[in-house]
């Protein structure tokens, strides 16, 4: 049976993608199985989460055939990434090598690895956005050799037994170093898929037809709002470049998508549909990610820019209407816990890690705090599964652990999934250890800063009083009914 449902998911991902006349018919099959496929997983997703994951991957499979339908997508560049993705997967000889990566990594260190990780190979941009770390001294910024980000990616290939990487930056275009850029990694590692954050001004019309050609990357670009609030952040002009962007990539038939920083300046924007209708309806977007802005640093502009708690909750409510009755595939970092069963970092099974141009080695690119740097660990004699033993990331795993597996009849608050953003006091006292370095001069000064801990426990506390019922309310309640019944 198993295997008549995998011919059934193989054929119905092909339909999608090639038969235009089919394809209404082979997406609802598509999405049957995913339902089923789903709600059929295991007891440490609630109800009401595994219905947010099928309203996530139904959004999807729709978006996909709108922009199939309106050429926007190329169906020879969707087989590629489908084939990288997903139509390769069934493959016996893959997943044995697949699955006995893992094994071998759970019998080293009494653990299944990370899904995945994400690249900053190097930290220098084009642009000069305000408040961003990144370095427009492309000669002098930071940056790891080829050689050792080439590591990287082949042990998450060969230790982890991942096929999916996320490539961050800097401007990750712009990486360039022993010769080699990033295209390189692309083309060799062509059965990995890869998404990339850009600021998108360097997607040429001919970088648009190599990722075309290439069939495993997609672009995710940064967007601060409308023009306005872009070109105020990014620079004069930069909105329009997005825009030119997004055009050749369309040409092109790649699939791209957007990343918005929710901030307390594009808040009333986020919740106007009109947004969301634009880039998904006009600019053919394929998938949005939303990063509300996370303060590192006590500055006014750093809080004055924050989403407050009772913003937070209105964005959730907008995320869940957008989802489920638009069927646009958004997931925000913090309020799209759900989709996830909550925090992803700290290399646990079914999250990631995070690596910077500097090759420190940290739970998540919203915890710039490390223990181990990748380049230290390689000349030690040992590897990227080594370098998520310290104990920060051990404590990091076991709060995930009791806050949402261990005890399925008594879980955390899903609404409040992230380690640092919602939990800060438990993050400062419980999982950070002596030894942890700051990635950078903030980083380090939070850290002793009282008036920084009384700003976020107080936003932690404010949060938990106006989402505890609701979560309650829609995904304990939902699933006890369902057992009751």
């Amino acid at each position: 049976m198993g295997k008549i449902k995998e011919v059934i998911f193989k054929e119905a991902v092909n339909q999608v993608i090639s038969n235009k006349t089919l394809r209404g018919i082979a997406t609802k099959r598509l999405d049957n199985y995913l339902y089923n496929s789903i709600m059929n997983l295991g007891k440490e997703q609630l109800l009401q989460e595994k219905l947010d994951q099928f309203s996530f991957a139904n959004g999807i499979v729709h978006q996909a055939k709108i922009n199939l339908d309106r050429d926007f997508i190329k169906p020879d560049v969707l087989k590629k990434m489908a084939h990288v993705f997903v139509g390769d997967s069934f493959n016996p000889d893959r997943y044995a090598s697949l699955n006995s990566a893992k094994e071998d990594f759970k019998e080293k260190h009494g653990e299944y690895p990370p899904t995945f990780l994400v690249l900053s190979p190097g930290k220098s941009c084009n642009l000069h956005c305000v408040g961003c770390y990144a370095s427009s001294e492309a000669a002098t910024a930071e940056k790891l050799d080829f050689e050792t980000s080439r590591r990287i990616v082949r042990e998450n290939h060969d230790i982890f037994g991942s096929r999916f990487m996320t490539i961050s930056g800097g401007e990750p275009f712009m990486y360039k170093a022993d010769g080699k850029t990033m295209f390189d990694i692309f083309e060799e590692f062509n059965d990995t898929f890869f998404l990339v954050y850009t600021n998108s001004t360097l997607i040429t019309e001919a970088v648009a037809e190599k990722l075309a050609k290439l069939g495993n990357v997609t672009p995710a670009i940064s967007v601060e709002g409308w023009e306005e609030q872009t070109d105020e952040r990014r620079g004069k002009g930069v909105y329009k470049k997005i825009l030119t962007a997004m055009s050749n990539l369309r040409k092109a038939g790649v699939p791209f998508g957007i990343s918005v920083t929710s901030t307390s300046k594009n808040f009333d924007i986020l919740m106007n549909d009109d947004f969301y209708d634009y880039f998904f309806n006009e600019q053919g977007v394929s998938y949005m990610w939303q990063f509300q802005l996370m303060p590192i640093g006590r500055g006014k502009d750093a809080v004055d820019l924050m989403i407050k708690p009772e913003q937070r909750v209105k964005l959730f409510e907008k995320w869940s209407y957008l989802l489920n009755e638009k069927k646009y595939p958004i997931a925000d970092f913090w309020n799209s816990g759900s989709l996830s069963s909550g925090c992803i970092a700290y290399g646990r099974f079914g999250g990631y890690l995070y690596i910077d141009w500097n090759g420190n080695v940290m739970p998540c690119v919203f915890v710039p705090y490390y223990v181990d740097n990748i380049k230290d660990i390689y000349a030690q004699g040992k590897d990227l599964g080594d370098a998520i033993q310290s104990k920060m990331f051990k404590n990091g795993r076991a709060w995930q652990n009791k806050y949402r597996f261990e005890d399925t009849e008594s879980r955390g608050n899903g609404m409040m999934p992230c380690s640092i953003r919602d939990h800060y006091e438990n993050f400062k006292y419980n999982i950070l250890t002596p030894d942890v370095k700051g990635e950078d001069e903030e980083a380090e000064a939070v850290l002793r800063d009282p008036l920084y801990e009384e700003m976020m426990k107080n936003f932690d506390s404010e949060l938990e009083a106006l989402t505890q019922k609701m979560f309650d309310e829609k995904y304990l309640k939902i699933s006890e009914d369902i057992l009751v019944k």
